[in-house]
């Protein structure tokens, strides 16, 4: 049986969704569990019941401090290795982001899943198309960013939910790989341009004071993002591949407009 980490996420429900319109039988494991899905709290081993599991889909719980979520993908490894299971693939970072405040972490379990013993897949995703168009402000002028002109490449969350999906149900096929998932590389003004608004590129410092003054990141948040802004605006992350495009076998949905179609969403007069 498959079994995916972080049920309730966007990222893990969307997966879940694909294997199930491919036929492919799967379980849900959440800390607030749906029906019909078993609970796994990291941060309780008590709820680490991998019973009858073969195939982990190990959704990064990057939402903490990196001393917290090497210490949670830890526990439920080594829950894995007692109850059985063979396979583990793991939602990783994009290579090129090794630079960024989060990615420590991922690198980690990495090392961690190789010395584990099981058979493991690392998928390094890219930055989600989704999260490139939350990170933008809007103003009344237009929209304004610290990327600068610099390019990610981004990618569609629901296109990497795919490509789980198709690893999952074939771990054998995918023993040993590491695949870097991006898309292709998009900037700032391509995004206001395709929207019809202009961007003002605001710099780094200005960027860091805005993300400190706000109470509503966690510590480690303003870093993590400051990072993000960086290496877009100082061409670290606009990398491409043919991983994703290979696995899923079809041309990859157009991060433009799923950027500008989240941004469109997301700009005050349109709530």
């Amino acid at each position: 049986m498959i079994m995916v980490t972080g049920a309730n996420g966007q990222l893990a429900s969307l997966t879940l969704q694909e294997l199930a319109e491919h036929n492919v039988p799967a379980l849900g494991a959440s800390r607030s569990p749906a029906e019909g899905q078993r609970r796994l709290d990291f941060d309780d081993p008590a709820t680490h019941d991998l019973t009858s599991v073969s195939t982990l889909v190990l959704v990064s719980a990057g939402y903490a401090e990196d001393d917290q979520v090497i210490a949670r993908h830890q526990r439920v490894l080594d829950a894995a290795v007692r109850d059985g299971v063979t396979h583990v693939v793991y939602t990783s970072l994009t290579g090129d982001g090794d630079h960024l405040g989060f990615a420590l972490a991922h690198r980690a379990t990495e090392h961690l899943i190789k010395a584990s013993g099981l058979n493991w897949t690392i998928l390094r995703n890219g930055l989600y198309a989704e999260l490139f168009a939350a990170l933008l402000t809007w103003t009344p002028d237009g929209l304004e960013s610290a990327f600068g002109d610099g390019a990610l490449s981004a990618v569609a969350r629901a296109d990497l939910a795919a490509a789980a999906a198709v690893v999952a149900g074939d771990p054998t096929a995918h023993a040993g790989r590491i695949y870097d998932l991006v898309g292709e590389p998009i900037t700032a003004p391509d995004i206001a341009e395709s929207l019809g608004v202009t961007h003002r590129s605001i710099g780094l410092s200005e960027y860091r004071g805005r993300l400190l003054a706000d109470d509503t990141l966690l510590p480690f948040q303003p870093p993590m993002l400051a990072s993000i802004a960086s290496g877009v605006r100082h061409g670290f992350l606009g990398n491409t591949t043919p991983d994703l495009v290979q696995l899923l076998g079809r041309p990859l949905a157009d991060p433009l407009t799923v950027i500008t179609d989240t941004a469109a969403a997301l700009r005050p007069d349109a709530r």
